[in-house]
C-alpha cells in the first residue's frame, strides 16, 4: 500500500468523479452525440472587470511578476482587502495583522484545520457543505461531527440538536452562508448565535463567504458583523464569483490575528502567493469595481426565473432559490420510485442528454437526493438544456 489512509477517507471527490463523465462523454462517438452543456461547475461565463484584467496584462510584462511573491510582497493587496472591507461592511481591518492573500477561498478553508487542530480534534460542519470543509479537516485527522440542513427548515442551522457534551468537545465550527450548494443566502442571525455557542464553549467559528454580494433576495450575512470575530472567527472571501475571476484563483481571509498568523505560518511552509500581475487585477477590481456583482444579479435572476419555469413546464419542482449562481433541485419522484439515486440520475442526463450536474451527495450526506444546477450559461442554452430533456424524461415519466 503506497498510500495513505487520509486519501482513502478524502475519495476521488465529486467534481473530479464528474469531470471523468464528462471526458468520457466528450469522447464519445455514439451517433446523435450533442455537444456538453455544462451546468455541473459554479464558473460563470459572464466576464470580469475589463480594467481588472488590463491591469493584469500590464503589469505581467515586467519582471517582478516572473518573481516569487513571499507575504511581504502581498501588502498592496492586503491594504485594498483592508479598504474594501470598510467600504463594505464599515469595519475597520488592519491589513498587516487581519488580512491574508489565497490561492483561492478553498484554500483557506482546506488548510485552516492544519493550522488550527490537533489529530483528534473535533469540528462541526454543515452538512450539506463545500466538499473543502469537510476535505480539511480529514487531512487534519479531526473528529468530525456534522449539521444537517434540511429543506423542512429552509435549510436554517439547528444548533439545538448538539447536546452540551457535543459542543464542549468542539474545537472548530465551519458556516459557510450564502450556502453552496442549497442557494440559500441564510441570515445573520445564525452566524450571531453561532459566534455566541464559539464565545461560550471555547471554539473558533470560520465562515466561508464567496457569495457575500450575490444574494438575489435579502442581504447576505457575514462574521465580520458579529463583534467578537477579532477573538476567534475567521472569513474567507473570493474574486471568483462576484468578480468573475474564478480562474486566477484570487481570495483573502480577514480574522483575528492569531488566526491569520497560523494560517500565514501554514502558507509559508506549503506555498506561496500569486505574482504581482494578478494581484494587481485584484487591487483594481476591488477599488474600482466594488460594484460589479451587483451588476451580475439581473442577468442571474433572469436565469433562475426563466429556468425555473422551462423546469416547471418539464414537471419538475424547482424551489426558488435567494442566491444567485445555482439551483438546488430534488429528485423527481418517479426516479426516486425507480430507486435512482442523485449520482446515477446525474450520471443518466450526462449520458443521454448531454447535460451536466452535481449530485447533491458529493456535499455530503444531507445533499443525497438533490442535484445543483448552474447557472453558469447564456438563458437560451439554460433553456436548450432542458429542451434536450423533454424526449429523454417522457420516456421514463
Amino acid at each position: 500500500m503506497i498510500t495513505s489512509d487520509r486519501l482513502a477517507r478524502l475519495g476521488s471527490g465529486v467534481f473530479d468523479r464528474n469531470d471523468r463523465r464528462k471526458s468520457a462523454y466528450a469522447s464519445s462517438e455514439r451517433q446523435n452525440h450533442q455537444p456538453l452543456i455544462d451546468l455541473s461547475l459554479g464558473s460563470t461565463d459572464l466576464s470580469p472587470p475589463v480594467a481588472a484584467v488590463e491591469a493584469m496584462a500590464e503589469v505581467l510584462q515586467h519582471p517582478s511578476s516572473a518573481s516569487y511573491c513571499l507575504h511581504a510582497g502581498t501588502q498592496p493587496f492586503r491594504n485594498a482587502a483592508a479598504a474594501w472591507c470598510q467600504q463594505r461592511f464599515g469595519i475597520q481591518v488592519d491589513a498587516e495583522t487581519e488580512v491574508l492573500l489565497l490561492v483561492g477561498s478553498q484554500e483557506g478553508t482546506a488548510h485552516l484545520p492544519l493550522a488550527i487542530l490537533d489529530p483528534g480534534d473535533s469540528a462541526l460542519i454543515l452538512d450539506p457543505s463545500y466538499p473543502s470543509h469537510r476535505g480539511g479537516l480529514e487531512l487534519a485527522d479531526a473528529h468530525i461531527h456534522t449539521l444537517p440542513l434540511t429543506a423542512e427548515r429552509d435549510w436554517a442551522p439547528d444548533f439545538d440538536v448538539l447536546s452540551s457534551d457535543q459542543w464542549q468537545q468542539l474545537r472548530l465550527m465551519v458556516l459557510g452562508f450564502p450556502h453552496n450548494p442549497t442557494a440559500c443566502t441564510g441570515e445573520q442571525a445564525w452566524l450571531d448565535e453561532a459566534m455566541d455557542l464559539s464565545v461560550q464553549h471555547d471554539l473558533v467559528l470560520a465562515h466561508d463567504n464567496p457569495y457575500v454580494d450575490l444574494a438575489l433576495e435579502g442581504d447576505a450575512p457575514s462574521l465580520l458583523r458579529c463583534p467578537q470575530w477579532r477573538e476567534r472567527g475567521i472569513e474567507f472571501f473570493s474574486l471568483s464569483k462576484g468578480w468573475c475571476l474564478g480562474g486566477f484563483r484570487l481570495a483573502f481571509a480577514v480574522g483575528a490575528a492569531p488566526l491569520i498568523h497560523a494560517l500565514r505560518q501554514l502558507k509559508g511552509v506549503v506555498d506561496f502567493n500569486q505574482c504581482q500581475a494578478l494581484q494587481k487585477g485584484a487591487i483594481v477590481a476591488l477599488d474600482q469595481h466594488a460594484d460589479w456583482p451587483s451588476r451580475l444579479l439581473p442577468v442571474y435572476r433572469q436565469r433562475r426565473d426563466r429556468m425555473r419555469q422551462a423546469l416547471t413546464a418539464l414537471g419538475w419542482d424547482v424551489p426558488e432559490p435567494s442566491m444567485a449562481l445555482y439551483l438546488w433541485m430534488p429528485v423527481p419522484g418517479w426516479a426516486a420510485d425507480r430507486g435512482w439515486s442523485d449520482e446515477q440520475l446525474a450520471a443518466e442526463l450526462l449520458e443521454h442528454c448531454g447535460v451536466a450536474l452535481t449530485p447533491g451527495s458529493g456535499f455530503g450526506d444531507s445533499g443525497s437526493g438533490w442535484l445543483r444546477l448552474a447557472l453558469v450559461r447564456p438563458v437560451e442554452d439554460l433553456e436548450n438544456a432542458v429542451t434536450r430533456l423533454h424526449p429523454w424524461w417522457d420516456r421514463h415519466h
